[in-house]
């Protein structure tokens, strides 16, 4: 049996595990990728990121067709499924993969496609999907096998009318309600998604706030908006058993409600991909989720061996992941393109979708940091006004005497664009990183960015 050689094996081909091998590859290394699909991409590109974004954009614009005036001229309010807007992600994921295989065919990484497992600290098996065994010998390992959907053992997933956020995809029907348990991230998403194809939907929340991490007016903006659209939020719940029919799902809660609905989509808590990696064969050992730990150079307690992206934990975002795989190749090159992955920005692409970067208002106020808020509406912006977008805000915080910008919080169209400028400020020196740099910069008009000198007057104006 053959033995293939390598500098640096990665596991997994998701953002951080690309991130990881175009890293090490660049630097002259030799790198192989293992990867269980057919094809590159990971969770991320097949059932994560790609697929609920592509979902979201066409929801969106079946929206603004049903509800802007001028397209009545077409003809009259339609009605799609999810089925049909499923379609448009597949061709985007299509398109994913097709560019992603190209990457690696560029930079000369080898790509095995089967299960990757651990013999020892640096062999790596892998059965392949025709039961062919291949090994891999490397110095250096990266675990980037990402996430999935946390399936606890009294729920049964096997039910026609039970699904998670991967096997939502396969949704062959659009449900009239929907039970959504989970207020996270990627359960106010669908929630977005399906109440703008007219699906009245429960989302179950076991806390007392939407998205409780986000700044609280920026929470309240998003509770408000999934309201007016037909979502039901119910806080401070959670399931005591899931009861499913032949036409649908109960859902039985703790507090005595029963609510029932054609189906469930859990969305309460990822786990990580590592129960098949053999990895007590080399002592490393992970948390009840299945993450490993990983120290600042994102090395696990085995010293060749390092890890990245969603297996490790928080933040558990493709744009975190992705860097945090290039670094932890940067750690084992020494191409001076390591760094601690701090500086992530929050996207979340509800419908309005929401950015946000730096700290919030109940963060600086515990921590007794004097500062002012500054406040652009896009209700008054040209640029929005032009694109029937009137919702939204941009929200600029900033110290009072010093006028350093401590958090930019933006809700509405571009959300996820716009806060990009403010990140890019907040990393500057000095008066750069001040108020005083949006209102002494000339913007494009109309542009949504120009939102950053409004709120900076209206924060100014606020001093006194």
């Amino acid at each position: 049996m053959a033995v293939y050689n390598y500098d640096v094996v990665v596991l997994g081909s998701g953002p951080a595990g690309e991130g990881a091998a175009m890293n090490a590859a660049k630097a002259g290394r030799k790198v192989a990728v293992v990867d269980d699909r057919r094809e590159v991409g990971g969770n991320c590109t097949h059932l994560g990121t790609i697929p609920s974004k592509a979902l979201r954009h066409s929801v969106r614009q079946i929206m603004q067709f049903n509800t802007n005036p001028m397209f009545r001229q077409i003809g009259e309010p339609r009605w799609f499924s999810f089925p049909d807007v499923l379609k448009s992600a597949e061709r985007v994921i299509a398109k994913q993969v097709t560019s992603r295989t190209g990457y690696y065919a560029r930079n000369r990484i080898d790509v095995f496609f089967g299960t990757g497992s651990f013999a020892d600290e640096q062999t790596i098996e892998v059965v392949c999907p025709n039961g062919v065994l291949e090994t891999l010998s490397a110095k250096q390992v990266i675990i980037a096998t990402g996430s999935r959907p946390y399936r606890p053992a009294d729920v049964d997933f096997n039910h026609p009318r039970v699904y998670d956020s991967d096997t939502i995809l396969t949704l062959s029907h659009t449900p009239r309600r929907l039970i959504i348990y989970g207020a996270g991230v990627i359960g106010s998403e669908y929630a977005s998604i399906f109440s703008g194809l007219g699906v009245l939907v429960d989302l179950i929340d076991n806390r007392d706030q939407l998205l409780s991490f986000l700044d609280s007016e920026i929470s309240d903006a998003l509770s408000y908006h999934l309201r007016t659209n037909n979502v039901l939020i119910r806080h401070n719940e959670e399931y005591e058993r899931i009861e499913g029919l032949d036409n649908g799902v109960i859902l039985h809660l703790k507090s005595g409600k029963k609510i029932k609905a054609d189906a469930l989509l859990w969305c309460n808590g990822r786990t990580g991909n590592t129960d098949k990696l053999g990895l007590e064969n080399i002592g490393i050992h992970v948390n009840s989720r299945g993450q490993v730990q990983v120290d600042e150079h994102y090395r696990t307690e085995v010293e060749n061996i390092y890890a990245a992206g969603d297996v490790i934990g928080w933040p558990s975002l493709a744009s975190a992941a992705a860097d945090q795989g290039r670094s932890a190749a940067g750690s084992i090159v020494d191409n001076g393109s390591w760094r601690i992955v701090d500086d992530i920005p929050t996207g979340i692409y509800t419908i309005p979708e929401i950015s946000s970067i730096g700290k919030n208002e109940h963060e600086l106020t515990k921590a007794k940091i004097p500062y002012e808020v500054g406040k652009a509406f896009f209700k008054s912006m040209a640029r929005a006004q032009i694109s029937h977008e009137p919702v939204g805000m941009l929200k600029i915080l900033f110290h009072r005497e010093t006028l350093e910008v401590l958090g930019v919080h933006c809700f509405g169209y571009q959300a996820s664009e716009i806060v990009h400028i403010g990140q890019a400020i907040m990393n500057q020196k000095g008066e750069a990183n001040t108020l005083k740099y949006f209102v002494n910069t000339t913007f494009n008009y109309p542009t949504m960015a120009e939102a950053y000198r409004v709120a900076a007057f209206d924060g100014l104006n606020r001093l006194f």
